[in-house]
């Protein structure tokens, strides 16, 4: 017998990555900066915090995604223009590098505990969020425009914006699929 879902749980199952269809409203300053606030609650190894976000909000889109477009090829330029011009904000998300491996895992592990926070916390709020992981996180004019510092890494763009229409839910792979009970 199933027991009834807490509302941690339901918000775990029902959040999706918002990709299109945002609304041309504005994404509050204020409303990103509470659910970062928030989000920041992650584990974190050491307390280390490795992390620090950029946020374009929603005023400053336009000429942000003017200047990203240049980062990139010219027969590129209007298909990227068109791309980035959907959400209505973004957040982007830098992780502090370390040459350790072990910290550099443990970091970045840090960073998306915190993303999914905050993804879990915007789906509450009904600000849609969308991780995405596009090659330009690894351009070194990209790295030029965000003022990404030597020893630190863009872990992604996060597309924002509020939504009319809920992604369908996928499918996801029974967990028993997935797990196995370790036995001596």
């Amino acid at each position: 017998m199933e027991q009834t879902k807490t509302e941690l749980a339901r918000i775990i199952r029902e959040r999706r990555s918002v990709k299109s269809g945002y609304l041309d409203k504005e994404v509050p300053t204020e409303l990103v900066t509470e659910l970062l606030d928030d989000a920041r609650w992650a584990p974190t190894h050491g307390l280390r915090e490795p992390w620090r976000f950029i946020f374009i909000p929603s005023h400053e889109k336009e000429e942000f995604v003017e200047s990203l477009v240049q980062t990139f090829p010219r027969d590129m330029q209007e298909n990227r223009r068109n791309y980035f011009s959907q959400p209505a904000a973004f957040l982007i998300a830098i992780m502090n590098e370390d040459p350790r491996q072990k910290q550099w895992e443990e970091n970045f592990g840090a960073i998306s505990s915190m993303l999914q926070n905050f993804q879990l916390l915007a789906w509450e709020r009904e600000l849609g969020v969308c991780w995405k992981t596009n090659p330009q996180i690894h351009e070194p004019k990209v790295r030029e425009l965000l003022g990404v510092r030597p020893g630190e890494k863009i872990v992604g763009f996060i597309h924002m914006g509020f939504f009319e229409q809920q992604p369908k839910q996928k499918t996801r792979t029974p967990i028993e699929e997935k797990l196995t009970i370790y036995k001596k």
